[in-house]
C-alpha cells in the first residue's frame, strides 16, 4: 500500500490537535502533517504528541497568508508528490463578550472561516490524489443560521450551484453588517453560523466538481460538525472531550475506498444531517 500523507490546519491545540493524535494512531503506513499559524506552538505540539509515542510532522501554515498556503503548497508537490487526506479544521470564532463592532466580526470570520479556507482548498485540491479525502470542519451553528435566513436568502443557499454563488453570499452578508442592514436584507447578527454555512454550501459545489474530473477516481469530500467541545474556542464550556470531538472530522478523513457516499455532505456524529 502506498504511503498517505494527511495535513490538518489548525492543528496545533483542541480539535485540531486531537485529528492530528487519532490521524497518527489510524494511519498505517502514513504521514500526519500538524500545521499551525505558530511555529513555536506548532512544534510544541508535534513534541507533546511525540511524547504520546506519535511521530506527526511539521509544517507552518497562516491560512489567511496566499503567501504560507503557496510554501505548504509546493513543499507537499515536491516532498511528496501529492496529498491524499485533506482536513480543514482552521477556523476563529469572536466572544459572546467581545466588544468588536460586529461589521468588523463579519468580515473577520468570513475572511478566514470561509475564504481562506477556499484558498486553501485551491492550492491544495490539485495534489489531491485518486482515493483522496477532504473533510471541512464545519458547525451545526450552519442549519442553526440558515433555518433564521428570509426565504429569498434560503433559496439562494438551497440552489447555489458555483464557488460564485457562494462567495457573492458571503460578501452580501458582509456588505450588509457594514451597512447595519442585516435584518432588514434577511441576515441574522451570527457572523460564525453564516461563515460555516457558506463553508456547508461550498462542500457540496466542490464534491460534484471533484466527481466530474475523471482524471481522478473516488474523492471525496464532506464537512462536519465536530459537536459542543471543550476548547478555547468554546471557552471551555464544551461537552465533549478533544478526541470525542475529533471522532466525525476522522470518519469523514478515513472513509475506504471506493466508499461513493458520503459526498458533499454535511455529518454530526459519523451521520449525515440534512441541510439545504
Amino acid at each position: 500500500m502506498s504511503q498517505k500523507i494527511a495535513l490538518v490546519t489548525g492543528g496545533n491545540k483542541g480539535i485540531g490537535f486531537a485529528i492530528v493524535r487519532a490521524l497518527c494512531k489510524e494511519l498505517q503506513n502514513g504521514i500526519v502533517y500538524l500545521t499551525s499559524r505558530n511555529e513555536e506552538r506548532g512544534k510544541d505540539a508535534v513534541e507533546e504528541l511525540k511524547k504520546e509515542g506519535l511521530n506527526p510532522h511539521f509544517h507552518q501554515l497562516d491560512i489567511d497568508s496566499s503567501e504560507s498556503i503557496d510554501r505548504l503548497r509546493d513543499f507537499l508537490k515536491s516532498t511528496h508528490g501529492g496529498l491524499d487526506i485533506l482536513v480543514n479544521n482552521a477556523a476563529i470564532a469572536f466572544k459572546q463578550k467581545d466588544t468588536t463592532s460586529f461589521d468588523v466580526q463579519a468580515k473577520v470570520s468570513i475572511a478566514t472561516n470561509y475564504t481562506a479556507t477556499l484558498n486553501v482548498c485551491h492550492a491544495l485540491f490539485p495534489l489531491i490524489r485518486s482515493h483522496g479525502r477532504v473533510c471541512h470542519v464545519a458547525s451545526m451553528s450552519g442549519p442553526h443560521v440558515y433555518k433564521k435566513l428570509s426565504p429569498k436568502l434560503q433559496e439562494a443557499f438551497k440552489h447555489a450551484k458555483t464557488e460564485d454563488d457562494v462567495n457573492k453570499l458571503m460578501a452580501d452578508f458582509v456588505a450588509s453588517a457594514e451597512k447595519g442592514t442585516l435584518s432588514e436584507e434577511g441576515w441574522v447578527q451570527n457572523a460564525y453560523g453564516t461563515s460555516k454555512a457558506g463553508v456547508i454550501t461550498i462542500t457540496r459545489i466542490q464534491a460534484a466538481a471533484m466527481s466530474a474530473d475523471t482524471s481522478r477516481q473516488d474523492i471525496l469530500i464532506n464537512c462536519c460538525c465536530p459537536g459542543y467541545v471543550d476548547t478555547d474556542m468554546t471557552s471551555h464550556k464544551g461537552t465533549k472531550t478533544p478526541d470525542e470531538g475529533a471522532i466525525t472530522p476522522v470518519y469523514c478523513a478515513l472513509l475506504p475506498e471506493n466508499s461513493a457516499t458520503p459526498n458533499g455532505k454535511h455529518l454530526s456524529n459519523k451521520s449525515v444531517v440534512e441541510t439545504w
